[in-house]
């Protein structure tokens, strides 16, 4: 499992690309005209730097069943994990569930890890000093782009800070942030920490009652919303909510007025002209050590956890971070990003407010739509210098290419298929020679001038040098995509537990399906290997986060007595320290004999095999044999995110190569058309015969009714797979695949030969 930094919704609307004339037709071919266009279901609620980590903590103990558990050895001379940790006194001790609590800094002798801990106070003042004049924030009003600069920023910081306080914010207590991402997001959240409370993202998404489970667990004194639906939900749970002072609503008039409810201008003016006493006494008795964010996860096994990030856990992340990929400060060249992936997951907000403030960068605000299909527009309006997408992103991009290049001309098509051989070539050959090439090939340098350029254009990343993957699996089908197009997609891997990234790819140091090398200052330890090399993946650096807030047991469960985090994911090193992630520890299937089977790696090459799936979950788990429970690519609700019954366009012409005349989801599932149910039989057929070994072949399998969907709880807010909901939501069809254990064949269903 690959990770990153971000999460998604539900996207829908198709986006027109203009091109004029030869180079249209040159990127059609390529199938890169209307590229990001319907990013359908590509993902709003989603991003970040993160393995499940509320999945991660509980992991140990189902760990012990694992032959990854029956080797005692460990890389760096490891003992087995010790298993407690001690009561610790202020400031003394790595971890701490106080929210007044202070934590010892892993601070080392020399290199980054020795690097001066910082306040966010100390940070942003720092760029103010150096770049206030350069412009931080951007966002569109009607058809116009407006800035904000440096200075205008801070200072808009400071005035919400002392308004926070105005309207009674306590020190150590919440502001929770339920919005899309937008200047005011940004304000109101460097404001809390200013104003010693916390930065609370809340999701979107996120149903009342979820809802007031953040805002009572991090005891908000004041909640930010973006609109009226959103007031909505706050409205609904304010009498639970004790602590709630006071409510700000950011976008839209109100449609009434209630007590202590304010609008944003409202909001700003209580403490324009407020003394800045009160606020610089705050922020003067502020230390590294103490938290500042809490960054919630997503409550896959569970209620969410309050993830205790400290100001040194963010400044010195976004140093490190910043210093590994070589950022730019803005007296040189100005980095730029579109902020669009959800602010309540801490990749994006690594991405969008730390890291361009540690290098003075400047933001763009994408439209609240941009997963419905106004991204595109705006990545070629700002045109990126970093740009994120989660791997739904790129693979939504990657099938509306393909889709469009089958309807060039040949000879359109002959150059394109041309061009991508140049670049897979070329770029294989370079990632060998670690990012250098003494001199690029003469037929890539055309291609480059022919298409990639082009390519690169339409997608409104011509000014882009890197292009990042995380927060879920990507396949390798899509990294070599877009490889061949000249646009090499950089793997990170990390958690909210490590705010943000713990390891990266970078363009010297990038390997395809790695996520690359641990950031310099950190370290990774794969704690009780097998003989292979698979263990869990433990993290170790100025990174690691304090404590869940408030809960001791996960905190001692993340946590070892050495201060390792634990991340609950199974991965390996390779000969060059490049870290491969090979599955998840919760999601190891031992099944009936004891064979221990990681899902991914079958589950991504069924849906290579089989272009028409969507989803796929493998079933096994102390069974007889393996099962699959199958999705088929359909229409995504603009509005709800839900699926539909109508297919994708791409699905539609498959099934009409296949001989199929099925349009509709529901006129496939459970084997009603039996040329697309041979059809699947025929992929899952070609993934069984390279099967290692008879258990690990996939012996019955269903298509059902509808797509795997955040509104439908199948996925989590980074379009990761819930496999226990979905394991408790489709239990029926499950305990079907298992009623004739003794003879899993069916002449519809046929065992493929060995």
């Amino acid at each position: 499992m690959h990770l990153t930094a971000c999460e998604p919704t539900a996207m829908s609307t198709a986006i027109v690309m203009e091109h004029s004339g030869a180079d249209a037709s040159l990127l059609q071919s390529c199938g890169t005209a209307d590229s990001l266009a319907s990013l359908e279901d590509a993902t709003a609620e989603s991003t970040a730097n993160e393995s499940s980590e509320e999945e991660s903590a509980c992991a140990r103990e189902e760990q012990s069943n694992t032959k990854a558990q029956q080797s005692t050895h460990t890389e760096s001379g490891a003992t087995p994990r010790p298993n407690s940790l001690s009561l610790p006194a202020k400031g003394t001790e790595l971890w701490t569930t106080h929210r007044d609590g202070e934590v010892k800094l892993r601070m080392g002798e020399s290199g980054p890890e020795a690097e001066p801990p910082l306040t966010v106070n100390q940070m942003f003042t720092s760029t103010v000093q150096r770049f206030g004049n350069y412009n931080a924030l951007g966002w569109k009003d009607g058809e116009q782009w407006k800035t904000m600069t440096y200075n205008e920023y801070y200072k808009s910081c400071r005035t919400a800070a002392k308004s926070f306080l105005k309207l009674g914010l306590e020190r150590y207590h919440g502001v929770g942030i339920l919005g899309f991402n937008s200047v005011e997001w940004f304000i109101a959240d460097i404001g809390a920490i200013l104003a010693g409370g916390f930065a609370v993202g809340i999701y979107t998404t996120n149903s009342p009652e979820a809802c007031q489970y953040v805002a009572e667990n991090c005891q908000a004194n004041i909640l930010v919303v973006e609109n009226h639906k959103q007031l909505q939900k706050v409205l609904q749970v304010q009498d639970k909510l004790p602590h709630l002072k006071a409510i700000i609503q950011y976008k839209d008039e109100l449609k009434e007025k209630k007590p202590n409810l304010y609008t944003w201008a409202e909001f700003m003016d209580l403490g324009r002209e407020e003394p800045d006493t009160q606020l610089d006494d705050i922020i003067s008795s502020q230390k590294p050590n103490q938290c500042c964010t809490l960054i919630y996860t997503s409550g896959t096994t569970g209620q969410p956890k309050g993830v205790m990030l400290s100001h040194d856990n963010l400044t010195w992340t976004a140093y490190a971070t910043g210093r590994n990929v070589t950022l730019t400060d803005a007296d040189k060249l100005q980095e730029v990003v579109v902020s669009y992936l959800p602010l309540s997951h801490i990749a994006a907000q690594m991405i969008d407010i730390w890291l361009p403030m540690k290098a003075g960068g400047v933001t763009y605000f994408a439209q609240p739509d941009a997963l419905k299909g106004s991204l595109a527009n705006t990545l070629r309006e700002i045109r990126p210098t970093a740009f994120m997408g989660v791997p739904r992103v790129w693979e939504k991009m990657q099938e509306k290419m393909k889709s469009i290049g089958a309807k060039s001309s040949t000879v359109r098509r002959k150059v394109a298929s041309w061009a991508k051989d140049v670049g897979m070539q070329t770029n294989l050959k370079k990632m060998e020679l670690n990012g250098t090439l003494s001199r690029k090939p003469l037929n890539y340098r055309l291609a480059k001038r022919l298409v990639f350029r082009k390519v690169r254009k339409a997608l409104g990343l011509d000014r882009c040098t890197r292009c990042y993957t995380g927060a879920a699996p990507i396949t390798k089908d899509t990294l070599e995509f877009f490889l061949s197009l000249d646009i090499p997609l950089f793997e990170l891997y990390g958690m909210s537990e490590s705010s943000g990234p713990h390891t990266i790819s970078v363009s010297d140091a990038f390997r395809l399906t790695s996520c690359g090398k641990v950031i310099p200052g950190c370290k990774t330890k794969i704690f009780n290997p097998d003989s292979d090399g698979n263990g869990e993946i433990c993290f170790w650096g100025r990174h690691v986060f304090m404590g869940y807030l408030n809960m001791l047991d996960k905190t001692e469960e993340a946590l070892d007595a050495d201060g390792w985090l634990h991340s609950g994911d199974l991965g390996k090193h390779d000969q060059d320290d490049f870290l491969f992630i090979t599955g998840r520890i919760k999601e190891l299937i031992i099944t009936a004999g004891g064979e221990n089977i990681p899902p991914v790696p079958i589950e991504d090459a069924i849906k290579e095999a089989v272009p028409l799936i969507s989803n796929s979950m493998l079933i096994g788990d102390k069974r007889k044999f393996l099962s699959m429970l199958l999705t088929i690519k359909c229409q995504v609700n603009n509005e709800t995110g839900a699926p539909e019954d109508e297919l994708t366009p791409e699905a539609v012409e498959l099934c009409r190569k296949l001989g199929s005349n099925s349009t509709r989801v529901s006129e496939i599932a459970g084997g009603r058309d039996r040329v697309v149910h041979a059809a699947i039989q025929e992929g899952i057929n070609r993934v069984n015969e390279k099967a290692t070994s008879n258990a690990q072949r996939i012996q019955k399998w269903t298509v059902l009714e509808k797509d795997f969907s955040i509104t439908g709880g199948e996925l989590g807010p980074t379009m990761k797979l819930k496999r226990p909901v979905v394991t408790k939501m489709y239990k029926d069809q499950i305990e079907n695949f298992y009623k004739e254990v003794l003879t899993p064949a069916t002449p519809d269903n046929p065992l493929p030969p060995k």
